[in-house]
Formats: C-alpha cells, structure tokens, sequence
C-alpha cells in the first residue's frame, strides 16, 4: 500500500542482469506509437512502470545447469502477472513487449505469441506491432522483420523467429513450442470453459525453453472473478503477500487498491485523489479530468453500472453482480458475510434449526440451506451447500469454470451417479435431526416439484414425516421469506459464511412484480442457477415461525455459557 501511495515501482529488488535489463529498456524506449499523432517514442508514451516490468522480464535471465555438464540460460521470473485498470496502454504496451522480446531472442525458429480474447483485440495488436515496425523512422524494424498481414504474422528475417497473433481458443498451442507468450485480458478468457485447460497447454508449450517467458496483463473483470482468473489472481495475490513462497518464479504487479479499501462501507476508493494509486499512466495515456467525468456518468445510472466502471477503471473487484430488476437483499448481502461461519459453528451456536432443500432436473443444482436461530444473540446464521451432476460441465458450458470454482472451495459436490446428490441431502439433514437442533414439526422445507426421490430417502432414514413440509412458491406465499430475509440482511441479524457460490446465486436474482408481490423464481432468473438461494428461502419460511427448541437450554455461569437439558 505504501507503494501504491507513493507511486514506488511495485516490483521489488531483484538480483537482475542490468545490463541485459537496460538493453531490453532502450529496445522498447525506441519503439513508437503508431496510432498517435507525432507517433513518439514509448520512452515519451510509457509509464516507468511498463519499463520496471520489462527490465524484471529480460533482465533475470541468467545460465544454470544444463544436461550432460552443459550450461543453459534460463529466467528467475518465468511469468509476470499484471493487473492495471483500462486505458493504461495494455494492449499497445504488450505489443511493444513482444517486438522487443523478439529483438532479444537468441533462439533459431523461435516462436512468440500474443493471445488476445477476442479477433477484435488480436487484430489491434497485430495493428499496433505492425505501426510500431512502420513508424521506426531509422528503418532498421523494416529490413529486420517480414509483416505477413493475412496470418497475421511477423517474420524476423535474422533468424527465423516468428511472432504470431491469435485469438484465444484450444487451437492456440496446436503444434507450437513458443518463447514467449503475452496473455491479454485473462478476464475475458475465463468466461469460456476450456480456459483453464488452455492456460495450462501454454505453460506446458513453454517449458521445454528454459529462457520461456508468460505475461499476462489483464484488467479486473466486471463479474465477480470465475475460473482460471480467478485462480491466477489469487495465486499472484499470494506472492505478493507472501503466503506462496515456494519455488515461485512469477513476478505480481498488481495495480489495485488493498482489500480494507475495497470492502470499506464508505468505499474510499470513490474519493479521486486516491485514484494514482492504481493508475500507473495517469499524465500520459490518462486524463483524471476525463475520468472524474465518465465516473460521474456512471454514478448517476445507478450502482450497478457504477460497479462495472469502477471495475474496468479501478480494478475493483467485483463480489456481487447487481442488476436493475435484482432482489433487493442482494444490496445488503456482502456486508452480512461472516466467513468464520461453518456448518459446525452454526450447529454449535444454535437452539433451533430449519432446513430448506430446491432442485429442479438432472441439469440442475439441487441445493440445500441450513438455518440455525443463535441461542445467545437469536441472529439467523446460514449455511448452504450444492449438489451438480457431473454432465452439467458439458451441457452448460458456460458456467462450467465457476462451477469448477465452487466444488473447489468445498461449496458444491458433483455427482457421478443420479443418487448421490439425493444420499448427500439425507447424509446432512439426517445428521441434524440425529443432533436434536430440528423442532418437533415443520423443520425441512421443500419445494414440491421434483423432490418425491428426496422424501423417499429422508423417510427411509426413520426421520418423522411431520418434519416434512411442502413450502409453497407462489407469489404470495414467498413474500414473507423474500421481504423477511432482505429485512434481516439490513438490520444485521442474518449472517451467513460469505461464500462465492451464494454470491453469485444472489447476484443472479431478479424479481418480477405480480401486482402487489414480488417473486423470484427459476423462470425469471433464466440460465442462470438460484437454487440454493431458492432452498434459503424455503428455510426462511420455516424459521419465520419461531420454532421451538427440542432441546432446552439454561444459563450455567455469567459468561453465557449454556447447557441443554
């Protein structure tokens, strides 16, 4: 963070070949901007930051033992991770960074690619490495390298490298052993469900080249973080903390304010004068003037749109996707994330319990919530888990990733048989009964479509059928639920364990008015999956009629240590 206020290089001491690193710096200081009138020098054009990176990237390479007694050159930082907000001069600067890599190769035949998301993106780096070789006034680009504009190639003619341009998909790798690779826009990628795959094609293309470098630059996403972004950035996060220290050869340069001004209620990060924090090109590429007003544009059209500037230009992280017509609990819902909460801990902590159980069909969630009334304080504490048919990572391509994500923190469980998910809701609502925390009727709330299999397997584990009851979906009957727990959410008396899989349910809510009610249901959602905050609801129900304990509890010393009897 001192950095940051301070404007110090985010990159940290390192023992570098300097004169290999000011080599690389004066190549890319010569390099023009093609597309600016004048076209001046990125010396004139880029941040120091830009140069920092550049002399970290081509200034660790240095010899190591190779096979045989033989000696090799191989880098200290194999990859660079940099995350800086729009406008910044990413795609333009990635350009510059793969002509001067390809001026710096020694290797015969080498290849280097730039990957961009989208055809739009790659051709305007193709466009830009192409000006930056016209725009060269000595001439010296020109003789060196051979532009063929229909492959969107370049050709050094002094030994036979190439640097190509692709569009990110699986082919991308297809018969390619590259040098290097530039990575544009990481977020954009991880929306498509081979993206994690064809990240780790590239690594595994690079490491038969010890000199091979991977760089990827990236804004924030304007969703909450999915997939293989997610998992770059949180493992860039934790370098740069210093949590991740083993064998690590990537180097963070994360331009984005700390987690404390991110999650602050009054959100600091809305105060300008705190924006060349995170901005590394303000005075060149950026004008604060100019964005004070665009960011003034998007405040007035509400929240959600002011959310996705903020995430484009800031590089604020975005935890709960808000929409127009979204449930108005999910204003309130981040704030009420206790991420010390457990299924155990709500056990421990509760008089009384009700679960909610909602699934639909094979290419469904099937989720399951727990609520549990705390004995102390009488807050509402909840925990929800998932269950996934497996297949669903193929029928539903596009959520695949963030499914993926969600069996990996524990919150979800795919399934490889049709049973599993229905022994997996019995397995837990079984041990709660068996743990006396459900009342003595009404405590498991199920929607009564596509549940008969559920009922089935509960009943068959001698849980009492009058715990059973069918929680009804119409627009009125889930008012109470719908305005209860949005209410509870406000006031601070419903908490629940901040997990992303629940985030991202809630963020894909969106009500619908029938006249005086408001409803949320699968058919308003769309494609996009709310069950678990669907079985929430149908716990609420439940826990809205103040259920009795089974158990009852006393006060045995002042330190309000309790004891059921």
């Amino acid at each position: 963070m001192e950095r940051l206020k301070t404007g110090r290089s985010l990159v940290p001491d390192l023992p570098l070949n300097q004169a290999e690193a000011e080599r690389a710096v004066a190549i890319f200081n010569l390099l023009r901007l093609p597309d600016v009138p004048g076209q001046p020098t990125m010396a004139e054009a880029a941040g120091e930051w830009f140069r920092d990176i550049i002399r970290a990237a081509f200034g660790s390479l240095a010899p190591r033992p190779g096979p045989q007694g033989s000696e090799v050159m191989a880098r200290h930082v194999a990859e660079v991770f940099t995350l800086v907000p729009k406008k910044n001069s990413k795609t333009t600067g990635g350009a510059g960074i793969v002509i001067t890599a390809a001026i710096m190769n020694e290797r015969p035949n080498a290849e280097l690619l730039f990957v961009g998301p989208t055809q739009d993106i790659a051709d305007l780096a193709f466009q830009q490495a192409r000006g930056m070789i016209e725009a060269d006034v000595e001439g010296y680009l020109q003789k060196r390298f051979h532009v063929r504009e229909h492959i969107k190639t370049i050709e050094d003619r002094t030994n036979g490298a190439k640097i190509k341009i692709k569009t990110f998909d699986t082919s991308v790798m297809t018969g390619v052993k590259p040098v290097f690779v530039l990575v544009d826009e990481l977020h954009e990628m991880s929306k498509r469900s081979y993206a994690t795959r064809v990240v780790g094609q590239i690594r595994g293309g690079l490491l038969p080249n010890p000199e091979g470098l991977l760089v990827f630059i990236t804004t924030q996403s304007d969703q909450p973080p999915a997939g293989v972004f997610r998992a770059e950035l949180d493992y860039a996060r934790g370098v740069r903390d210093g949590r991740i220290t083993d064998r690590v050869k990537m180097l963070p340069i994360l331009y984005e304010f700390p987690e404390a001004m991110q999650a602050d209620e009054d959100r600091p990060w809305r105060d300008a004068a705190n924006w060349p924090m995170v901005l590394p090109n303000l005075g060149l590429s950026i004008n604060l003037d100019d964005l004070k007003t665009h960011y003034a544009q998007a405040r007035e059209k509400g929240e959600a749109e002011e959310r996705r500037w903020a995430s484009q230009h800031l590089n604020i992280e975005i935890g709960l996707a808000l929409h127009a017509n979204r449930w108005r609990g999910a204003d309130y819902w981040l704030a009420a994330a206790d991420r010390s909460l457990t299924l155990d801990s709500l056990l421990d902590r509760s008089d009384v319990v009700t679960i909610g159980i909602d699934g639909g069909g094979l290419d469904d969630l099937l989720g399951l919530a727990v609520i549990g009334r705390c004995r102390v304080t009488r807050d509402w504490l909840l925990w929800t888990h998932a269950w996934c048919q497996r297949d669903v990572l193929e029928l539903r391509k596009d959520i695949a990733e963030r499914l993926t994500d969600f069996e990996r923190a524990g919150d979800l469980t795919f399934c490889d048989d049709a049973v599993e998910d229905v022994k997996g809701v019995a397995d837990l609502v079984e041990r709660i009964w068996k743990a006396e925390l459900l009342p003595a009727k009404d405590g498991i709330g199920l929607d009564p479509a596509c549940v008969t299999a559920i009922i089935d397997e509960i009943v068959s584990r001698q849980i009492p059928d009058e715990l059973l009851r069918a929680t009804r979906q119409g627009a009125v009957s889930m008012q109470p639920a719908i305005h209860g727990a949005e209410r509870k959410l406000k006031n601070g008396t419903l908490w629940h364990g901040g997990t992303d899989m629940m985030a991202w349910c809630v963020g894909n809510a969106k009500t619908e008015q029938r006249g005086n009610a408001v409803l949320i249901t699968k058919e308003v959602a769309g494609k996009a999956k709310i069950d678990p905050l669907m079985a929430a609801f149908n716990a609420v129900q439940l826990m809205s009629l103040n259920p009795e304990p089974s158990v009852q509890y006393i006060e045995v010393d002042p330190g309000r240590e309790l004891m059921h009897i």
